[in-house]
């Protein structure tokens, strides 16, 4: 196999693990896109993402463009006459020039078993709907949402314990593994593309903050799911009856029936919290108070007096 030029154009730890695994192969990484720096913490200090750290660690030559549609950008990207851009979770739209630039185009590292989630947010929306099943899928990109043809699919089950955060690992080392494999393909001519079936994908818009509020009336296995894909962001949360936010990390479903209304405490002890739902018990194992650290239900007890028969949520 003969080693490829790649640009590279990602932002979050997702791409910083495919770069990683890039830069330790035999493939010649000549420039890294990323976003702009953005403030972190609570200084608000002006912060490098993951990609780029990862390139200055290795003496990569960074650029961090607000845009890829100005043409004096274009030129400069187009300059380092690369066989191919690997781009992941990079957050700017590719315009066709750019797509075009690389001897053989664009491929992207999307975290779902495409067609079925196309989108921002696969990871999430995946545990969210119930999925079993999810991936990474490489696509050769052009300028739909997601929409290239497939190079190369790697699959992987998902547990009803896991979380967002969990399923977000996991599918950043197997991106990164699919890549190489691909770009092996590549190089060596022996790549090909199956078109995707529109009609079977769905939008994984961007999760928003207000999503993370938990609705009691629906079921234990909806809001676990949510309370699963929302670890370790946004984290979902009910709020307390004196008006504190309570942060749920971890919980269980519990087949279960109950007269209370959706949001009560039905019990409270060493093994959990059990709140009434639409349909079905919540059991909360880990929680959050404001300022405090995340703790097992029991401990939490332990500091605060939660009634049976409280209320949660507005």
């Amino acid at each position: 196999m003969k080693p490829l030029k790649i640009i590279f154009a990602g932002t979050p730890e997702f791409a910083a693990v495919a770069l990683r695994a890039l830069l330790a192969s035999e493939h010649e990484v000549c420039a890294v896109y990323t976003q702009p720096d953005r403030p972190a913490g609570r200084g608000r200090k002006l912060t490098a993402g993951p990609v780029k750290q990862a390139a200055l660690d290795n003496d990569v030559p960074v650029y961090q463009p607000l845009t890829l549609r100005d043409a004096d950008v274009q030129a400069e990207l187009a300059a380092h006459e690369a066989d191919v851009m690997v781009v992941v979770a990079y957050g700017l739209i590719l315009p066709s020039e750019v797509l075009e630039a690389p001897r053989y185009g664009c491929i992207n590292i999307h975290a779902s078993l495409l067609p079925r989630w196309r989108g921002a947010a696969p990871i999430q929306r995946a545990i969210i709907a119930g999925d079993t099943e999810s991936g990474v899928t490489i696509i050769q990109m052009d300028e739909g949402l997601d929409t290239g043809a497939m190079l190369e699919k790697r699959s992987c089950k998902i547990s009803t314990e896991e979380s967002g955060g969990q399923l977000h690992d996991r599918l950043a080392a197997l991106g990164a593994e699919a890549v190489l494999s691909t770009l092996a393909k590549i190089s060596d001519g022996t790549v090909s593309g199956e078109a995707q079936d529109d009609a079977l994908s769905c939008y994984a818009s961007k999760i928003d903050k207000k999503e993370a509020l938990v609705d009691w009336s629906r079921s234990a296995v909806e809001i676990r799911r949510l309370v699963s894909a929302f670890n370790p962001w946004p984290v979902a949360y009910t709020l307390l009856p004196d008006g504190q936010r309570l942060r749920l990390w971890q919980a269980v479903a519990i087949p279960s029936e109950s007269d209370s209304s959706p949001g009560t405490v039905v019990a409270a002890n060493k093994t959990g919290i059990d709140i009434a739902t639409g349909d079905g018990t919540l059991r909360l194992l880990q929680v959050q108070l404001p300022g405090g650290r995340q703790v097992s239900s029991s401990d939490f007890l332990n500091a605060y007096a939660l009634k049976i028969s409280a209320q949660l949520g507005e």
